[in-house]
């Protein structure tokens, strides 16, 4: 075993951990991104932190909150052709969000999406822990399809119920911006609930289950 002297231990901890600890939080410049960006990972970048944002949001709702709808009641049979007829319950918010992931990913790959993820979707995901899980998965094959978009086949054509007709790219981009809408919805149910949502506070924590 080699013995250190309290002087290189002091250099280790005070220069040496420090720099390689800021060398690897260091974000890359614009430059830098330029020469090796591909078109799915600048997707994937903007998917990623949807990903983190709706999942350590519905990771920061409890069980018991998981029926919670900001009012009962409201919007029964207003337009029945536009889904559910009255405001989801924050479980509900997350089954959908996870349901239409799948739904974008199917269509990509052109397979047949998941049917009525406006009603919840086909799945039997029901409780706290097998939403999550849902959640988890669906963006898992969102982002495999997602990265898989490249200059050539960026305008592909995309026919399907979820947005379509469309592009590939265009479809990627509706994806992007659909949890982003809906983790406005989901923030504002743990706000209701007095808990702060996990990308607001000092430390977000990491995921629970990558």
């Amino acid at each position: 075993m080699t013995n250190h002297s309290p002087r290189s231990i002091a250099f280790l901890v005070l220069v040496v951990i420090p720099t390689l600890v800021t060398a690897q939080s260091k974000k890359p410049t614009a430059a830098e991104l330029s020469k090796k960006e591909t078109v799915g990972s600048a997707l994937l970048a903007e998917v990623a932190n949807q990903e983190y944002e709706l999942r350590s949001a519905a990771e920061a709702m409890p069980a018991e909150k998981y029926g919670f709808r900001p009012a009962e009641g409201m919007f029964k049979g207003e337009h029945p052709e536009y889904g559910p007829a009255e405001m989801r319950t924050f479980g509900e918010i997350v089954k959908h969000v996870a349901c239409s992931n799948f739904a974008f990913e199917a269509e990509m790959d052109g397979k047949t999406p998941p049917d009525r993820c406006d009603m919840g979707g086909p799945s039997p995901a029901k409780t706290r822990s097998e939403l999550l899980v849902y959640l988890r998965d669906s963006f898992a094959a969102l982002e495999k399809s997602i990265g898989a978009i490249d200059a050539k086949s960026m305008f592909d054509p995309i026919e399907g119920p979820y947005a379509g007709p469309t592009t590939r790219l265009r479809l990627a981009g509706v994806a992007i911006w659909h949890a982003a809408d809906h983790y406005g919805q989901m923030t504002i149910y743990l706000r209701l609930n007095g808990i702060v949502p996990p990308v607001s506070r000092p430390n977000p924590p990491e995921l629970s289950d990558r």
